[in-house]
């Protein structure tokens, strides 16, 4: 099927006509040609849903904008199997006003029809328990359970809370009916109408209460009003500038996205949220569909959204969510302040959220998406290789690959590499000849779809070393047209400590990005390991086989040749001649040889260790 290079919609169907993708473009040839492309550049899930799509068809459309309207009315019409599809399980919440001569209020997850006053409805229900809770301290409504008039008792000795001041105590008679039910209609405006509003209301109150001489009163309403405000100052979750907005972060790992979403009202944080997919599309594209999707289920848009990246269409996105808002709507990167730090604080929520849906630290997947964010990577780098060269004054050359999976070391995946191409001391060319030796086993095994081993392509290259080694290695992935995988440096500082990214140009500063940094230390630490460990066994296995060289007839290739065999100087001294005649180059007289060598005699036939018949 031929496509145009216009904007519009594309719908693929399995082989039963079922459509399980749909998708939008600004150039549908150029974006449905994606998938069909090389399969290596894909997820598993991508290949997955390729594979199933036995047929597509398509929409034209005049523009952008008209095709993400389309796209999410078409998802929401059809829901696909492969599309992003938030669900909203979290049902709706209320705060319920109950009792006419003493009041009560509670969080409850149902309105029936009872007779009371419900609040909401609400769709966290975290917000609306510790909203009823911070209120209820605060004013000192009883949370016990009791029913009042009923369980009134004046001989009652009040409960713990009465005495630490989260209580009035209706049940020892503490509070008449109509202050406790004025406490409760204060409680309702410090929900409804927040902080600031109810201090004010309550300073109006005790200063008419200090005209009336009623001293008393003006003092508990003084201690209200210093209860609001150290409530509020342990709420540190605040935005001073932007007062209404939501924050949008986005955390990827093993093929699974998390969006976490915080939402500011006044200033405060009275929502937030998370939901979960499978990681089909590059992550601009995953922040646009989400997005979309999640107001999709929400009536309250804020006139300010900041969102952790680029998104894909962003001005379609834009448009989408004024015109549903009746107002402008601003879509924006922050990039330091106080915006900025929100931003880390929700991306470390999705993090952690995620974490625990795949079963690893926060650390791990924060670490991973910061270091993607510092490099620019489109994605955090699931797998991550890293290569070193160790070896003595030239001799010995060896290479060490480690490879990371998840933020973690992935021991199965590590290769050991002995230098072959040539003598001497050149870290540059020991670099590019491990490589090039790489991507040729690459070039064998990419088609048949290993998660790890020389078959995966990497996420992102590090090489122990700085702009030199980049620029070494680099002309070996153009060779094999992998230009597209993140290659860079780790430069040390003088104690041989992490102290920067190297590029093929510069350096990107690490020491600010503790997450980062941390991990690019750990794998630099495990590959130099890695490789030194290699290098002495190389070495001692150098040293042993010189030993061998003592025999007449043995030199260098025959000695590697027996310990091959062999695997140890100490079995070819207790092999037999017939059992060293069978190690390749070894005829019968030297065979001869080293079992003399080894059992006392000489070619006379006399004892080697008899100095007095030595010549």
């Amino acid at each position: 099927m031929r496509l145009p290079l216009e904007p519009g919609v594309y719908i693929m169907k399995d082989k039963n006509g079922k459509i399980i993708y749909i998708g939008k473009a600004k150039a549908l040839k150029n974006r449905v040609s994606q998938y069909f492309g090389s399969q290596n550049n894909h997820t598993i899930k991508v290949r997955k849903m390729v594979e199933n799509v036995e047929n597509f068809d398509y929409i034209i459309v005049s523009s952008e904008f008209e095709a993400l309207v389309l796209e999410c009315s078409l998802i929401k019409q059809h829901t696909p199997k492969y599309n992003i599809l938030l669900k909203d399980d979290k049902g709706y919440h209320y705060i319920k006003i109950s009792g006419e001569s003493w009041k009560n209020l509670s969080a409850v997850k149902q309105k029936i029809d009872d007779g009371a006053k419900y609040l909401g409805p609400y769709t966290s229900s975290d917000c609306v328990s510790k909203s009823v809770s911070e209120a209820c301290k605060i004013f000192k409504i009883p949370t016990c359970g009791k029913v009042f008039p009923r369980d009134i008792n004046k001989k009652t000795r009040p409960c713990l809370n009465f005495y630490i001041k989260q209580c009035s105590a209706p049940c020892a008679g503490k509070i008449s009916a109509d202050e406790h039910n004025k406490a409760v209609d204060n409680a309702v405006k410090f929900i409804t109408g927040g902080s600031d509003f109810m201090i004010k209301e309550l300073k109006k109150q005790m200063e008419a209460a200090s005209d009336r001489l009623e001293f008393e009163k003006a003092a508990v309403l003084r201690d209200t009003v210093n209860a609001i405000e150290k409530t509020s100052k342990k709420q540190n979750v605040v935005s001073q500038k932007t007062k209404e907005q939501d924050v949008f972060a986005v955390s990827e790992a093993m093929g699974k996205v998390c969006m976490s979403v915080l939402r500011f009202s006044e200033g405060r944080l009275y929502d937030s949220e998370y939901f979960f997919s499978d990681a089909i599309e590059e992550i601009p594209d995953v922040r646009e569909k989400m997005i979309a999707d999640y107001y999709s289920m929400r009536d309250n848009i804020p006139p300010n959204i900041a969102v952790d990246g680029e998104i894909e269409g962003a001005e379609a996105l834009t448009r989408m969510l004024s015109e549903k808002r009746g107002k402008s709507v601003r879509i924006y990167i922050p990039e330091k302040g106080e915006n900025a730090s929100l931003i880390k604080l929700c991306r470390s929520n999705s993090a952690e959220k995620l974490a625990q849906k795949i079963g690893r630290t926060g650390r791990d997947v924060a670490a991973l998406d910061e270091l993607g964010t510092l490099l620019g990577l489109s994605d955090p780098p699931e797998y991550i290789e890293s290569y070193d060269i160790s070896h003595t004054d030239g001799a010995d050359n060896v290479a060490g690959m480690v490879v990371f999976k998840g933020g973690r070391p992935l021991k199965s995946a590590y290769r050991r590499f002995e230098i072959k191409g040539f003598s001497g001391q050149d870290d540059y060319r020991s670099l590019a000849e491990v490589l090039t030796r790489r991507f040729n086993e690459y070039e064998k095994h990419k088609d048949e779809g290993n998660a790890e081993g020389f078959g995966k392509k990497p996420d992102l290259i590090l090489l122990d070393g700085g702009t030199g080694q980049v620029n070494a290695v680099k002309p070996v992935l153009d060779s094999f047209g992998l230009s597209d995988i993140p290659l860079f440096g780790m430069v040390k500082d003088g104690k041989h400590r992490t102290r920067a990214i190297a590029t093929g140009g510069g350096e990107i500063a690490i020491n600010d990005r503790r997450k980062a940094f941390t991990l690019v230390s750990d794998i630099q630490e495990e590959v130099h390991r890695f490789s030194i460990e290699y290098h002495r066994k190389k070495q001692a296995k150098t040293m042993t086989a010189m030993t061998l060289t003592e025999i007449d007839g043995i030199g260098k290739e025959k000695a590697k040749a027996l310990l091959t065999h062999f695997k140890s100087v100490s079995a070819v001294k207790k092999a037999s001649v017939e059992e060293l005649k069978q190690v390749r180059g070894i005829s019968g007289g030297l065979a001869l040889n080293i079992y003399n060598y080894y059992h006392g005699e000489n070619d006379f036939g006399a004892n080697k260790n008899d100095k007095s018949n030595n010549i």
